[in-house]
């Protein structure tokens, strides 16, 4: 039974054979899942590495150049190289579409904010989990244009692109 579905796998992506030998419909598959379990794998990653774009918007670059550059260079076949691209840019389109649509899908392939600060309070918790320092904090205050006392922030947010907001408490 293993050996039936490792040969049903090996033929619908292509595997064993020469770059030559790949059709449009294996290398199309194979973007697919390579698109996929490169999202999973950024998503995994911390979220500050990707500076201010979206997972979906960084792997569509890498992998999307990648691939047509083997195009141009004859590391691959032509036309399957350009059709598996397009399905790339697809596959981008619809998945961000339902993003648009569906918050919780958003959440899972966009990633989702985290409050480092609440009422002048760190949470020390989501500054470990996403490997920021009372340093990192202290220059995204600065970068508000106040004075680095986290007694003086109503709220920070390390948001879905990178970037951490501040909201200072309002002066008395």
């Amino acid at each position: 039974m293993f050996q039936q579905i490792q040969s049903f796998i090996d033929q619908a992506l292509g595997l064993g054979l020469e770059n030559k030998d790949i059709n449009v419909g294996q290398m199309s598959l194979r973007a697919v899942v390579v698109f996929m379990l490169a999202i999973a794998m950024i998503r995994i990653g911390n979220k500050r590495f990707m500076g201010k774009n979206a997972a979906l918007d960084v792997l569509l670059g890498i992998v999307f150049g990648s691939m047509v550059s083997r195009a141009i260079t004859g590391n691959a076949p032509f036309l399957p190289t350009l059709v598996a691209s397009l399905v790339l840019v697809l596959l981008h389109w619809l998945l961000s579409a339902i993003a648009y649509r569906s918050q919780w899908f958003g959440a899972l392939v966009k990633g989702h904010d985290s409050a480092l600060v609440r009422d002048g309070e760190i949470r020390w918790k989501a500054m470990k989990d996403a490997h920021l320092t009372q340093h990192d904090l202290d220059e995204s205050i600065r970068n508000s244009g106040a004075q680095p006392d986290v007694s003086k922030v109503a709220s920070a947010h390390l948001e879905r692109n990178g970037d951490i907001s501040v909201i200072m408490r309002k002066s008395d």
